[in-house]
């Protein structure tokens, strides 16, 4: 990869960061989506400001992103972005959220960063390297078996009743269960203090980002048939420190 891609995808993460924390517990403009979904003023900023940036420093690169859509999705390179992934959390002023930065190549996530602002946490993954947390190299850990696991999810509430049956499938035989925590949660996993991430219903601008970190972490992250996870939504995700626990979590 052209070393300038890693760098200027950190510039577009110290850009959005400047503009989430101008806006965190102070008075920010807010309403929801048609999807229910809540959007506030600080999300906006931010992507305008790193869409902007990406068409001055690489005019033929596509861009997704959550606030507002897509341009040319079909070039060789395309950024995926999530100004705030957790915007309920940022609202609440829980410091559980983060910002989403992905590069496609030809369709396939290269480059993921999850960045949480507020507490100077960055998680970057690149295909082919070792993932980082804040500069130094980070590993899932080992767990192979659901007795030893630790599951997270977003929210049990966001599960249809179908799919809901298989997340409390796993629930009932981890070791422990936590809620909340977004893109956050995954970045804990690479790091070695979360083992499976159960989750549905997910976007691109949702995933892209964290399968280099987790995959460059040791980790495992798919669909919840073990399939590949793509950029095409709605997303069923399984995310797991050790392949063997991803093995036993699978929907089958």
């Amino acid at each position: 990869m052209d070393e300038t891609l890693p760098v200027f995808a950190h510039r577009l993460a110290d850009m959005a960061g400047g503009i989430v924390r101008g806006y965190f517990r102070r008075p920010c403009a807010a309403e929801h989506k048609s999807d229910a979904s809540p959007v506030t003023q600080a999300d906006r900023e931010a992507e305008a400001a790193m869409r902007a940036h990406i068409g001055e420093a690489f005019p033929a690169h596509g861009i997704i992103g959550e606030e507002y859509g897509e341009e040319r999705a079909d070039a060789e390179y395309v950024w995926v972005l999530d100004p705030i992934d957790g915007t309920r959390s940022f609202m609440a002023g829980k410091p559980l959220f983060g910002t989403l930065i992905a590069l496609l190549h030809r369709g396939a996530p290269v480059l993921g960063i999850i960045d949480q602002p507020m507490t100077g946490e960055r998680w970057v993954g690149i295909k082919g390297r070792p993932s980082t947390f804040n500069g130094g190299e980070i590993r899932t850990r080992a767990c192979a078996a659901l007795g030893d696991a630790v599951l997270a999810t977003t929210s049990p509430y966001l599960f249809s009743p179908e799919k809901k049956l298989h997340f409390e499938f796993l629930r009932g035989r981890v070791a422990g269960d936590i809620y909340g925590g977004d893109c956050y949660a995954y970045g804990l996993l690479a790091s070695g203090h979360l083992d499976l991430i159960v989750e549905s219903g997910l976007k691109a601008h949702d995933v892209m980002a964290l399968i280099p970190v987790i995959e460059g972490a040791g980790g495992v992250i798919t669909a919840w048939d073990g399939g590949p996870v793509t950029h095409e939504g709605p997303i069923d995700l399984i995310a797991a420190g050790d392949a063997r626990v991803h093995t036993l979590a699978l929907c089958r």
